[in-house]
């Protein structure tokens, strides 16, 4: 997790969009200081989620466990662990890497250093079709990466299917708001609000 120090900042030296504007709304504050300002609070904003995801138990007969479709009743959301699947560039459908065409969660996770954080989860009918169209979490993705670059902060984006699922659709969205909930990733709507994650609307 990546660590700073912001006791001698004022919270009043912080009133600014997150993600938005470059305009630093506070009075006798030097530019120089306002890109190393704007970068620790998208740390501290990023840790407050790592912090959060981090508490959340694995379990260590996961391959065990995706290996075997499940019915939604038995289906413990606690038991897939999105940082063990395998990661795939968001681009992945320009590439040949096969990507299975059926039901599948999918989980939207950025790297930063020495923490890993899930950014959004989602669901699909078909795995290799839904990330190549129109999505809204690719805008949010676009403005967070700008606000990483702006600030010189390297991180990596990556997706990961999760396949055995219900391929009943009711079922398989049931899933996808227990896993939002139990995992509060900031770009899903139901936890803008928990992160602040306003840049989203942008």
């Amino acid at each position: 997790m990546e660590n700073f120090n912001i006791n001698n900042i004022s919270n009043q030296n912080r009133q600014f969009e997150l993600f938005g504007s470059n305009t630093n709304t506070s009075i006798n504050f030097q530019q120089t200081n306002n890109l190393k300002l704007k970068g620790e609070t998208l740390i501290e904003w990023r840790n407050k989620i790592h912090n959060h995801q981090i508490t959340i138990p694995g379990d260590s007969h996961n391959k065990t466990f995706q290996q075997t479709i499940l019915p939604v009743k038995s289906f413990n959301e606690k038991k897939i662990d999105p940082f063990s699947l395998q990661p795939l560039s968001l681009n992945f459908w320009r590439s040949n890497q096969h990507i299975h065409n059926g039901p599948a969660m999918y989980f939207v996770i950025d790297t930063m250093i020495s923490s890993k954080i899930i950014l959004y989860i989602g669901e699909t009918n078909s795995a290799n079709k839904r990330w190549k169209g129109e999505h809204d979490c690719k805008n949010y993705l676009t403005n967070y990466k700008e606000a990483l670059a702006q600030s010189n902060l390297s991180s990596h984006q990556d997706i990961r299917f999760f396949l055995d699922v219900p391929k009943e659709v009711k079922l398989r969205r049931k899933l996808e708001q227990q896993l939002i909930y139990l995992w509060l990733p900031p770009f899903n709507k139901e936890t803008r609000d928990r992160w602040s994650t306003t840049f989203t609307n942008n």
